[in-house]
């Protein structure tokens, strides 16, 4: 982590500092329902957050064979866990009791897991798919049963990769990830936003959403701001969305993100 940025998270974390934000405007594009204790940080940093989710989160359409298909995946040797997402969703079919190696692609995902039980999930120290496949333990999975929990779609790295390094893989869907329904409040919102917003960014699909949903006027607003993404992969998604200022933040973790946002 840069120096700087570190100084920025010890002034997050700090109760001397609470106006670090400096009354920026702070674009917080986290599912519906997921995002109040987000805007609860911002304010309480002197920030001021506007709701405007990517995504809406679902559980899975057959609850029973969802439950029972997580069952089985807990007694296989290895289970990753793509999200914190997947967690939440995943603990509310069943308790995560299991003597599996469990992974999670991030310390988000990490923290989630510990939250339901899970003592000592592993979590690569590059906060995405191809960081968990660079564990030495993911190298070689030839007749290896690995359980994959999460949603239908994304990228499909992880299963592809696993898959060819020999793995059988189960595949757990346990949420769903829709469109989110956004009103007029989200387009007036956007349409008042000053120059100097900044949109916090830690997925591509949500960033795809907000593409297709919201009328011109507005999207140009959104990508007036300056994006503050959680990899270099969004960075990418973000440039090519039509985002011309980026900040990169360590994670999606939220202090990852406030501390990008405040530099």
């Amino acid at each position: 982590m840069p120096d700087r940025e570190r100084g920025v998270r010890m002034q997050l974390n700090s109760s001397m500092r609470k106006d670090v934000l400096h009354g920026r405007v702070l674009i917080i594009t986290r599912p519906v329902g997921t995002a109040r204790a987000l805007a609860r940080r911002v304010r309480a940093l002197g920030g001021t957050p506007v709701l405007l989710p990517g995504l809406a989160l679902r559980g899975p359409h057959d609850v029973a064979a969802a439950r029972a298909a997580l069952r089985d995946a807990l007694a296989d040797p290895l289970v990753i866990f793509t999200s914190p997402a997947a967690v939440r969703h995943a603990a509310a079919l069943a308790p995560l009791h299991t003597r599996a190696i469990v992974l999670a692609v991030g310390r988000g995902t990490a923290s989630a897991l510990r939250r339901h039980g899970v003592q000592e999930p592993l979590v690569p120290g590059q906060q995405d798919s191809e960081g968990l496949l660079g564990l030495p333990l993911l190298q070689d999975l030839r007749n290896r049963r690995v359980a994959l929990v999460g949603a239908p779609g994304g990228r499909g790295v992880l299963r592809g990769q696993l898959a060819a390094r020999g793995a059988c893989v189960r595949d757990v869907q346990v949420y769903r990830r829709v469109p989110p329904r956004l009103d007029r409040r989200h387009v007036a919102a956007l349409l008042a936003l000053p120059g100097s917003a900044q949109v916090l960014l830690s997925s591509n699909e949500a960033l795809q959403n907000l593409r297709r949903l919201l009328p011109l006027p507005a999207l140009e607003r959104l990508l007036a701001a300056t994006a503050v993404v959680s990899s270099e992969r969004l960075a990418a998604a973000a440039r090519g969305a039509g985002f011309t200022q980026i900040e990169r933040a360590c994670s999606a973790l939220a202090d990852d993100l406030l501390a990008a946002a405040a530099r």
